[in-house]
Formats: C-alpha cells, structure tokens, sequence
C-alpha cells in the first residue's frame, strides 16, 4: 500500500517523528468519524526496527530487540 500527502512532525536531536495525517489518528486507523478503519500505518504498542536499506520493519520479538541493544551498549562501554 502507498501512503500519501502525510506530514513527518519530528522531535529535535532523532528523538523520535510521528507521521501526521488530514485528523488525529488517521494512520493509526481511526476514521474521520472517530470509528475504526481496517487498514493503518501503525499503532499504539508497536516496534518498528530500521533495516539497511532504511524501511522500518514491524517486529514482535521485543526481548530480543532489547537482549542485542544491551550488549551492543556493553561493547561500546569496554571499547
């Protein structure tokens, strides 16, 4: 699917971005009407991991995501 006309709204320093769209909530899912859609960009709860080719990918396996930054963080202290 091909997201379109989107704003990016990001925080100073890489700290994070939200996609914005026409209403609050609307790449979340959430109609203009305030019901819910069958198709979003993402949602409350979701990690997103960035590859090499710079796509954020959707991950669940939130445990292993924090075990490699862990020892990446330790590495980087001993270096």
């Amino acid at each position: 699917m091909m997201w379109v006309d989107y704003a990016i709204d990001s925080i100073p320093g890489g700290k994070g971005f939200k996609v914005k769209g026409d209403w609050e909530g609307e790449v979340m899912g959430v109609a203009k009407d305030g019901s819910l859609k069958d198709h979003y960009l993402y949602r409350p709860g979701d990690i997103f991991i960035v590859n090499e080719h710079g796509w954020l990918v959707k991950t669940d396996e939130v445990s292993t995501l924090l075990k490699k930054y862990e020892e990446s963080k330790a590495q980087k202290e001993t270096a």
